[in-house]
């Protein structure tokens, strides 16, 4: 197997961390940066070392990605999970949790253990791994290293390494670009209590579940990403059923799926989906997290959530590029993208958790929603979904109280400097030109300028 060059540094830093005696390491790196691929890599060389390294998965579909990644890279491995033969002589082994929670007392400690989506960590049966293995070094993988409540790692992990980012992987063609819609019509939660840190679910499902909502849904869909493979957060199962019965009824193929069900069921399903004979697959908490399939075009939530690792997890689903895929649809009808910002925004994670100042990390920028179109975006002179011009409000001498005061100069300037910085086209140049009745070749002037001295798509402005 072959690294990215992030993935060489993030296992050289890793190893580094271990010489200097920390045994206890998180590695965190968004949806869709390899972070399986580049472990399951450490594992196999670990292995040809004579080492006993033990990877753990929180459920079965992140298990047979991981038995995929390993049997990729022609590595020997048993596994430890319900409906699987074990294989003990195996110097590598996967397992799932909780089927490694029930066996644990009777296993020969590991040299090393793999936690992937480790943001699960501090619950009782990953806890149990902690306490019965205190020596033994832990690897925790996760896009989002904080609990669905915000809270944390720091009781479990020492150091944590961080990847690259959202943009850094779209850019580098590793991860697909998206757009974000929100449609009008959304979703009124005033009046919706929460409970460990998130909307009440009940409370949530009577709210969401309305015949008016997943309508507006299903018309947004047909008239945004027709006939493209979406995956539909739900709050609860009989909200997610009625979710499928109402795109049914629209004529679209449409699937609820969640954990109660056969497990050939469910690969039957998911197998149907990556293959399009299934549009619609509704679901709750299945494809939230580590679920690798390219072939999801869309995502639809219809769940609000205080959570940012909850969204971001969700969202990251529709990120992974597919042959024909050119930008990921994301229609969010329960304003999360305002609540939380962009995938792309940069976030600052750390070990202690989010900071008490609101769901969102204080850290992410501010969207702007198109009038037009309703897609969302970080803040830019021109919609780069539809090409909407954004009207460049005058600034006047404030009158208060009968006192003049002076507009402050400097700061208009900087407005005006950034505004034109973060014009990412020659025709939005052009947009803020007309907007400001500047002469004809100015943007021309800027843009060429800009090629000129950075090549990097930013400009010098004294």
């Amino acid at each position: 197997m072959k690294l990215r060059d992030y993935q060489q540094a993030i296992i050289h830093e890793i190893r580094h961390w271990i010489r200097m005696g920390k045994s206890k390491i998180l590695v965190q790196s968004p949806t869709g940066s390899g972070k399986t691929a580049m472990l399951a890599f450490m594992v196999g060389r670990a292995a040809g070392k004579g080492k006993r390294p033990l990877f753990t998965v929180p459920a079965r579909e992140i298990l047979i990605q991981a038995i995929r990644s390993l049997s990729s890279q022609e590595i020997d491995h048993g596994i430890i999970a319900a409906g699987f033969s074990p294989d003990p002589n195996q110097p590598v082994q996967i397992a799932t949790i909780q089927t490694l929670a029930r066996r644990i007392h009777a296993m020969r400690p590991p040299d090393f253990v793999v936690v992937d989506e480790c943001h699960h960590a501090p619950a009782k049966q990953w806890r149990k791994l902690w306490e019965v293995w205190p020596d033994t070094v832990f690897i925790g993988l996760t896009a989002t290293p904080w609990r669905l409540d915000g809270s944390g790692l720091g009781d479990q992990f020492e150091i944590m390494i961080t990847g690259p980012s959202v943009r850094h992987l779209i850019d580098a063609g590793h991860l697909c670009d998206y757009v974000v819609y929100a449609p009008p019509v959304g979703m009124d939660i005033s009046g919706i209590q929460s409970r460990a840190g998130d909307f009440d679910n009940k409370s949530l499902a009577d709210m969401a579940d309305r015949p008016t909502i997943t309508g507006n849904a299903i018309q947004h869909y047909q008239r945004i990403a027709p006939g493209k493979r979406a995956v539909v957060a739900a709050v609860n199962i009989g909200h997610s059923k009625n979710i499928t019965a109402q795109f049914r009824a629209a004529g679209i193929p449409a699937v609820h799926i969640d954990g109660s069900e056969d497990e050939r069921i469910r690969d039957r399903i998911m197998a149907d989906f990556t293959q399009g004979r299934i549009r619609i697959l509704s679901q709750v908490g299945i494809i939230n997290e580590g679920v690798d399939i390219p072939g999801i075009e869309a995502v639809i939530s219809l769940r609000p959530t205080q959570s940012l690792s909850l969204w971001l997890q969700f969202v990251g689903r529709a990120l992974r590029p597919a042959p024909g895929k050119k930008k990921a649809i994301i229609l969010d009808h329960a304003g999360n993208t305002h609540r939380h910002g962009l995938p792309c925004d940069e976030r600052e994670w750390s070990l202690d958790g989010a900071k008490k100042k609101g769901p969102s990390h204080p850290k992410t920028l501010p969207v702007r929603q198109c009038p037009h179109c309703f897609a969302c975006h970080a803040p830019r002179p021109v919609c780069p979904s539809c090409g909407h011009v954004y009207k460049i409000q005058e600034r006047h001498v404030e009158q208060v109280d009968g006192e003049l005061k002076a507009v402050d100069q400097e700061k208009i300037r900087r407005v005006r400097r950034k505004e034109v910085a973060q014009a990412k086209s020659l025709e939005e140049l052009q947009a803020i030109g007309r907007q400001r009745g500047y002469k004809q070749g100015w943007a021309h002037h800027v843009w060429a300028a800009r090629q000129h001295k950075w090549g990097s798509g930013h400009e010098h402005i004294p």
